[in-house]
């Protein structure tokens, strides 16, 4: 557990009942459905396991999907970075930055070929509609949804290698059989065609590589029988240098000296008593309305600082060190692009005991064309892997939620290995074996054992803790108190959605 004896507990508002909002993906007016909570402060770990039990986090507003019940479930999505292996599309999008770092401009004549850009806006955008019940419960104004959810991922499939070095994949096979197209998996040597320079009495012409690995191969031959498999003192032959690149070599490929821009990744953290972020507010802000103008179409009066701050710089997490824990930390942090002296994008992360959670990306939309979606999503899980090598437990990269009814929101599943949340026992499960599932119905229980149950539920509501009148109790104190039936009803509720783990430590306030 990431704690120190300065954290204060959590408190939590809970809004009793459901939600009913229209659905950010299908525009469902009132299909749309989930529990919500105002956390006025959430420590780490308590997020962590919220989390872990399908609920996520929009500023101060804490909301979980009806699973059941809402038009387009959401299912809780994370990835393994410590086995992620890019994609021939992700391979391509960090070397398309690279190009651009070192040549300058780029083509951007193909921009709508490539991986969607706003990888990382996710439930958060597309469900904003439901925080509009807050103007009534909490007194606060926040902006409406969203008026777009994401473009579509890339449905092309490129012909050509993007490099010589990649190994090649049963699927590239298919693809180039199945296409026509002749396949340049295994040089064949031919004897040349008849005609001018045509000589069928010489053999074909082979190049300088393979004649070296002839004369190695006939070389090894002569030193014994045993000697093609070993080299000399009995130790087998050195690995081949063919293995595919790692994401860090990928990203952090050297620049020639003379580079035409320069590319800095600053991670600073969400308070405005940080000096780095308090400086680079009033840019990060113009790029935030900049983007929701004009990538979401959104009006001049939604986008102000209140809504900006309210949204992405206000957070119920509360800053958090402990012994063994990443050097900057515990919290929400605003992960910063800058390209030669300007914000060009920021990624929105909350850095938690197991993971590191995205939360939201906004970007220059005169830099679309290098996919920064996916090149911030690429830079999160390598932070991650970085993250990883110090506090080991830090060893996830939760992508929000994934929905496998809308195509706009399917990408996520790209990100391998990853799981899905049982939404029934809250535990994880490999995607490939959800997605049958998922083929033939909205809503799964992805756990196939029958007699699973959820282990972490709440079995003792009396030991639930209440915030009431500035004193702490437990609830089975509280309720002695109370004559209101309906009370009993919503505290229950309460405990069963977070658990009993959180409900023990959160504290619930009650007015």
């Amino acid at each position: 557990m990431a704690s120190c004896a300065a954290v204060s507990p959590s408190i939590v508002e809970y809004f009793e009942g459901e939600d009913f909002y229209r659905c950010g993906y299908c525009k469902n007016e009132s299909g749309s459905r989930s529990h919500g909570m105002w956390a006025h402060s959430l420590t780490v770990q308590d997020y962590q396991d919220l989390i872990d039990r399908g609920w996520r986090r929009s500023g101060k507003y804490v909301y979980k999907p009806v699973m059941n019940q809402t038009c387009c479930p959401q299912y809780t999505i994370r990835c393994r970075p410590l086995q992620f292996q890019p994609s021939k599309s992700h391979k391509k999008v960090l070397k398309k930055m690279l190009k651009f770092l070192a040549k300058g401009e780029i083509s951007r004549g193909n921009c709508e070929d490539e991986p969607m850009d706003s990888t990382m806006e996710d439930a958060v955008a597309g469900d904003f509609a439901l925080i509009n019940k807050l103007d009534i419960k909490c007194d606060r104004t926040i902006t409406d949804d969203f008026r777009q959810s994401l473009e579509s991922e890339e449905k092309g499939k490129s012909a050509k290698k993007e490099d010589s070095n990649e190994l090649i994949q049963p699927q590239d096979i298919e693809e180039k059989l199945g296409s026509g197209e002749p396949s340049h998996l295994g040089k064949v040597h031919m004897a040349p065609k008849p005609g001018r320079g045509a000589d069928l009495s010489k053999p074909p012409c082979r190049k300088a590589k393979e004649i070296r690995k002839e004369r190695k191969r006939l070389k090894l031959l002569q030193r014994g029988p045993c000697a093609e498999g070993f080299q000399a003192h009995g130790q087998p032959p050195k690995a081949k240098s063919n293995q595919p690149k790692s994401l860090e070599e990928l990203i952090f490929e050297s620049l020639p000296e003379n580079a035409s821009h320069k590319l800095e990744v600053r991670l600073v953290p969400v308070s405005f008593e940080d000096p780095e972020f308090k400086s680079s507010f009033s840019q990060s802000f113009s790029l935030y309305a900049k983007y929701q103008m004009s990538i979401h179409q959104d009006p001049p009066e939604e986008c102000g600082k209140t809504e900006f701050t309210r949204f992405l710089c206000s957070s119920p997490l509360e800053a958090e060190t402990a012994p063994g824990g990443p050097e900057c930390g515990y919290g929400s942090f605003h992960q910063q692009y800058w390209l030669d002296g300007k914000i060009i994008a920021v990624g929105v992360i909350d850095i938690l005991p197991s993971c590191v959670s995205s939360v939201y990306l906004y970007y220059d939309p005169e830099y679309s064309f290098l996919s920064l979606g996916v090149y911030s999503a690429l830079r999160e899980v390598a932070l991650t892997r970085k993250l990883h090598e110090k506090t080991a437990q830090l060893s996830y990269y939760y992508m929000g939620f994934y929905i496998h009814s809308c195509p706009k929101m399917k990408y996520k599943g790209q990100y391998r290995p990853s799981d899905l949340l049982c939404p029934e026992t809250y535990v994880w499960v490999p995607i490939e074996q959800c997605l049958p599932s998922l083929d033939r119905a909205k809503y799964c229980r992805f756990n196939q054992d029958p007699e699973a149950e959820d282990e972490g539920r709440s079995k003792d509501a009396d030991r639930l803790q209440v915030f009431y009148k500035k004193t702490v109790m437990p609830y089975g104190v509280y309720r002695k108190h109370q004559k209101d039936p309906s009370e009993e009803a919503a505290v229950l509720q309460y405990a069963s959605l977070v658990g009993q783990a959180c409900s023990e430590r959160m504290l619930l306030f009650r007015n």
